[in-house]
């Protein structure tokens, strides 16, 4: 039995090899543009605005483009943290997670494509949909390979910080700074960038300045490893110690968050 969903496996794979080429061959944007240039409107963008008219909603994409020197890096940390951890040193996949999250899905008896990179995130905001199939995330693995070899990594995490979706209508770092929490992308907090960080899973569930107690357990676990990694100053872990919004439990180590933690919506 073993050996036949082995196999079964190995021909799945073949199968998706062989769409992927052909997808690659039949749909590829010039990535190389986005070198310099910033992209307009992106799928997700186009997507969301075609289901509020389908509903009657009245509803303005908000976004403002800064380069990434304008974004707290505070925020820069904390959405690595959450979003991936192993962003410097892959490229473009995370094979560890996606094994994990595969197990997970094998278990549960249905295949929900976890373990997304920011890469693979990008690609799907950009260029695809948040709709969930082989077919998309064919695309999305050609695509982000695509990117990973001709982008900076600098360029991706700049671009990925000004595209992603941020809550309804907000889409990247400075419109959800100014819209959550009156201000630019680059004055954030420590806090704030924790809190921002935690909701990119489920941006339209979950309000980063609301006080649901899982935005303040993520976002007290987010600056935990932040401090324990240096990234916050000394003369704050006083202050976040005695503000601490939740009460962690023991043992965290400075490891980021599982990515089974952070793809309810992947």
């Amino acid at each position: 039995m073993g050996k036949g969903i082995l196999l079964k496996t190995w021909l799945a794979l073949l199968l998706l090899a062989g769409a992927g080429a052909l997808a690659y061959l039949a749909f590829m944007p010039d990535i190389s543009s986005l070198r310099k240039k910033n992209p307009g409107r992106t799928a997700f963008m186009e997507i969301r605005e075609r289901e509020w008219r389908e509903k009657g909603r009245k509803v303005q994409v908000r976004q403002a483009w800064v380069p990434l020197s304008r974004i707290s890096p505070y925020l820069v940390k904390a959405v690595l943290i959450a979003e991936d951890d192993k962003f410097w040193a892959h490229e473009g996949f995370d094979y560890e997670s996606i094994r994990e999250a595969l197990e997970k899905d094998l278990k549960a008896g249905k295949l929900k494509f976890g373990g997304s990179t920011i890469t693979q995130q990008l690609a799907r905001n950009l260029y695809l949909s948040p709709r969930k199939s082989f077919w998309r995330k064919i695309l999305e693995a050609f695509l982000t390979w695509r990117m990973e070899k001709t982008l900076s990594k600098r360029r991706i995490l700049e671009l990925y910080l000004n595209v992603v979706e941020w809550g309804e209508g907000i889409f990247g770092a400075e419109a959800a700074s100014r819209f959550y929490f009156e201000k630019p992308a680059s004055e954030l907090t420590p806090r704030e960038a924790a809190r921002l960080a935690v909701v990119l899973p489920s941006p339209r569930r979950w309000n980063p300045a609301g006080n649901q107690p899982y935005i303040a357990r993520r976002a007290d676990l987010i600056l935990d490893i932040m401090l324990r990694r240096g990234v916050i100053p000394p003369d704050f872990e006083m202050a976040f110690e005695s503000t601490r919004e939740t009460s962690l439990p023991g043992g965290i180590s400075a490891e980021a968050p599982r990515p089974r933690d952070r793809r309810p919506e992947d």
